[in-house]
């Protein structure tokens, strides 16, 4: 696989974006999580977001976030009332690694803490933070179990909805893009997305983000 960054015109960027992000469809709703703005959904990318920012696997990750959605605990409400053994349980179940009970403490305390302050609800964040993306992320990174990287993953695709908070890409969506001759910013992306167009960028760097994680660079350069 080459290592070097691979050098395009500017047509063919545009074109590799637009075959990219052709499917309409970003990370999240590519594997069954809906993006739109209610506050059971929004929730949910959340929680994925905290368990792809985990390393390993990602489709355990995909996995353990829709067997806990399954499990009936798709609002932070639902979460909240959960039993730290059953959560401990479902992600085992799963097939998720590492310290599962502090897994499950991290999202019970997340629920919580969202039902607590914003009643569960996070387009009160986005109220609370008057729609500035960096007050947005200062908020995110507030909640248990949310860093920066858990915050760019929930953003990536929040962003179609949220605009403001454009442009957002995540390393491993940088990644793709340096490696394909696509850019090196979220900035650069969203010039091949279409400017202003937030939806479209959501689908493009999921895409990129696809393609790190499932390493296929020569399908896709090809």
């Amino acid at each position: 696989m080459p290592t070097t960054t691979a050098t395009r015109s500017v047509e063919e960027k545009k074109r590799l974006a637009r075959r990219l992000a052709g499917d309409g469809r970003g990370f999240a709703e590519r594997y069954g999580f809906r993006v739109t703005n209610n506050p059971s959904q929004l929730f949910q990318v959340l929680y994925l977001a905290v368990l792809l920012a985990r390393r390993g696997d990602f489709h355990r990750a995909v996995d353990a976030a829709s067997a806990l959605r399954d499990a009936g605990w798709d609002s932070a409400a639902r979460m909240a009332r959960s039993r730290h053994a059953d959560r401990v349980g479902v992600l085992r179940d799963a097939g998720m690694r590492g310290d599962l009970p502090a897994l499950a403490d991290t999202l019970g305390d997340l629920a919580r803490t969202l039902v607590e302050t914003y009643r569960g609800d996070l387009r009160r964040l986005r109220t609370a933070a008057h729609q500035d993306p960096a007050g947005e992320r200062r908020l995110l990174t507030a909640l248990p179990g949310v860093d920066d990287e858990v915050a760019d993953l929930f953003l990536r695709e929040a962003q179609a909805l949220w605009r403001e908070a454009a442009p957002v890409a995540d390393r491993r969506a940088l990644a793709a893009a340096r490696r394909l001759g696509l850019g090196r910013s979220a900035a650069d992306l969203a010039g091949l997305a279409g400017g202003g167009e937030s939806e479209r960028l959501s689908w493009l760097v999921g895409a990129l983000a696809r393609v790190d994680l499932e390493r296929r660079y020569a399908e896709v350069a090809g």
